[in-house]
């Protein structure tokens, strides 16, 4: 499985990417074709004060690619909610795939 990390905007802690390959290793056991993740970690409103925290996870599959985004106050809360969103689409997918 091939991880791609990109942030824009900002230049990423070394706590924020070993934290993003941690969890990102857990989706290897929800699906096994899994040839390739990209995670892109942005912050909006970069003209405003208040900043949002995205993050955007892209799940490549053969025949499927699975994309979510979800945005909240922490990277780290943002990455969550878009990587449970990003597992149950991949067991759709395998269920279906199994029927």
């Amino acid at each position: 499985m091939n991880v791609n990390i990109q942030t824009v905007h900002f230049d990423p802690d070394s706590k924020l990417v070993s934290y993003v390959e941690k969890k990102l290793a857990k989706l290897f056991q929800f699906h096994d074709k899994i040839t390739k993740v990209d995670v892109y970690l942005k912050l909006d409103n970069v003209v405003h004060q208040i900043k949002d925290k995205v993050a955007e996870i892209k799940v490549h599959i053969p025949k499927c690619d699975i994309f979510v985004k979800h945005s909240s106050k922490s990277f780290e809360e943002s990455f969550d909610e878009a990587l449970d969103s990003a597992i149950i689409q991949i067991k759709r997918k395998k269920e279906r795939l199994a029927a």
